[in-house]
């Protein structure tokens, strides 16, 4: 097996277009070619967790926070992070991070908390916005009814009309046209000289940004009139709330805070939480927001959207102040308590659709926190 089949499969279970705009997700170090019989699992790739890769034999290395975030200027061993890239691409090990993708993918680490909170609905607190290359913009004319036919095959031959699997898709409008030609005018429908009102279709097809100029020159090459109207309009991403950052979750019944305290600490396998109780919250709690890690940028948006309270790893003290004040309840894990707990499930998952590799988890990576 090589990397490239590794990371096949994980961007089928997290595709890298999930994660967020800032993120700095997929393969990170090595090469697709390289071998991947052995695999192992991380949240941090830390000088623990490499030198228990080495003394395993693996091949690759799955972090799901990116060992390579913010851009490098050096690549030394004099840096204890820049000495780690150094000593896995020496040692050939592969890195790959999904990061946010893999907590934005449906099934991923935001419904694995969700699931652990109780039973109900879960979306996206931050959907997911995106538009297919292929529907980018749409393309309007208006023609003759008889020259309809022939602009969309024509548009068609050069991707226009695509949506999915199927071609050839457009949307026509009877109605009727007006023009006044003037004396250097060669209309092919009615005269010049006087106001003219003729019968046409409105005329829509879907275009990808990078052929759109292809379509308006095939447009005109197909169109019978002297100067065909042409409309562009920008089309803006869809949002998918079933897939995104976040997560606000509806629970089918009610929970207090001390039991919704202890699933949470069942979930993730930890002692304690904190817990700071909204200003006027109340006794049960209905609908919860989620966000792996450090979430305090989803906070505004979990309480505008009716979250009562908010689990997550980490904020910042006024961060928690700023989100009682609202009168929503906080409950914070530690950052990687939140994230940890789902690489069982995500090897499980390779292990399926990968049985020829060995898929481990760390048992060098633990939380850097401790609490006494």
């Amino acid at each position: 097996m090589t990397v490239r089949d590794v990371t096949n499969v994980l961007e089928t279970i997290a595709p890298l277009r999930f994660a967020a705009e800032w993120d700095n997700v997929g393969l990170l170090i090595g090469s697709p070619q390289w071998s991947a019989d052995s695999v192992l699992l991380t949240i941090d790739l830390t000088e623990e967790v490499l030198a228990e890769a080495t003394q395993r034999g693996a091949s690759m290395i799955i972090a799901y926070h990116p060992p390579i975030f913010h851009p490098l200027r050096t690549l030394t061993d004099g840096d204890v992070r820049q000495a780690i890239v150094l000593e896995a691409a020496r040692a050939g090990i592969a890195v790959y991070s999904p990061h946010t993708a893999l907590d934005a993918a449906p099934g991923g680490v935001n419904d694995w908390l969700a699931r652990g909170l109780g039973e109900g609905d879960v979306r996206a607190l931050e959907a997911y916005e995106y538009l297919p290359q292929s529907e980018q913009c749409k393309v309007v004319t208006y023609c003759p009814g008889d020259a309809v036919d022939a602009i969309r095959s024509g548009l068609a031959t050069i991707g226009a009309g695509r949506i999915g699997n199927y071609q050839l898709c457009s949307f026509e409008m009877k109605g009727h046209g007006t023009f006044f030609g003037g004396d250097d005018t060669n209309p092919a429908v009615g005269e010049r000289g006087s106001l003219q009102r003729v019968d046409e279709v409105r005329l829509e097809m879907v275009c990808g940004a990078s052929n759109l100029a292809l379509a308006v020159m095939t447009l005109r090459e197909f169109h019978p009139y002297e100067e065909p109207p042409i409309e562009v309009y920008p089309l803006l991403p869809r949002p998918d709330r079933k897939v995104g950052h976040g997560g606000r979750l509806v629970l089918d019944q009610r929970v207090n805070v001390p039991t919704l305290v202890e699933r949470i600490k069942a979930l993730l396998g930890v002692q304690r939480v904190g817990v700071a109780l909204g200003r006027g919250a109340p006794q049960e709690f209905q609908i919860i927001g989620i966000c792996p890690g450090a979430g305090a940028s989803l906070v505004e948006a979990a309480i505008d959207q009716g979250c009562e309270a908010f689990f997550t790893g980490e904020m910042k003290h006024h961060e928690v102040l700023a989100a009682q004040g609202r009168g929503c309840t906080i409950i914070l894990a530690g950052h990687t308590n939140t994230e940890r707990g789902y690489l069982t499930l995500l090897q499980n998952r390779l292990a399926k659709a990968l049985p020829d590799v060995a898929i481990s988890v760390s048992k060098a990576d633990v939380s850097p926190m401790r609490f006494y």
